[in-house]
């Protein structure tokens, strides 16, 4: 059976992974009761209209999760703890857009902990989040 999970020793810098995902205007509305942020930037299309952004926008807490499935689900994947975030909104993401988060082994710490540079680019490549992710990595 094969692992579902890299251990902190056999861990590279350089080494890459990533997840995809379509936001939809229900992952929104779920989000918006989940956290109970219900910003018209968010869910009102007409405010939204007279916004900086011309348009909806999906919540930046709600796309920049996303790093929590490459994280905990393949690089380094189970048994991996989340330590500490930093992140930079740099573009919106709208309705729609596909965003992928990609994560880069930037630096092994020691005690098991490696830090991660976080990319977020939507379906034209332009990077919408940057950032860095601090974990414990599974030791095996």
């Amino acid at each position: 059976m094969a692992k579902d999970f890299v251990t902190y020793d056999e861990i590279q810098i350089g080494d890459k992974a990533s997840f995809s995902k379509t936001i939809s205007e229900s992952d929104v509305y779920q989000f918006a009761g989940i956290t109970g942020d219900f910003n018209e930037l968010h869910i009102n299309q007409v405010a939204a209209e007279s916004s900086l952004f011309k348009s909806r926008v999906v919540h930046g807490c709600l796309a920049d999760s996303l790093v929590s499935t490459v994280l905990g689900m393949k690089y380094p994947g189970k048994g991996t703890i989340f330590l500490e975030k930093s992140v930079s909104y740099v573009k919106p993401v709208y309705l729609g857009d596909t965003v992928t988060a990609e994560i880069t082994v930037a630096e092994k710490r020691e005690k098991g902990r490696v830090l991660f540079d976080v990319s977020y680019t939507n379906q034209r490549g332009e990077e919408v989040i940057k950032g860095t992710a601090l974990v414990l990595a599974p030791r095996g």
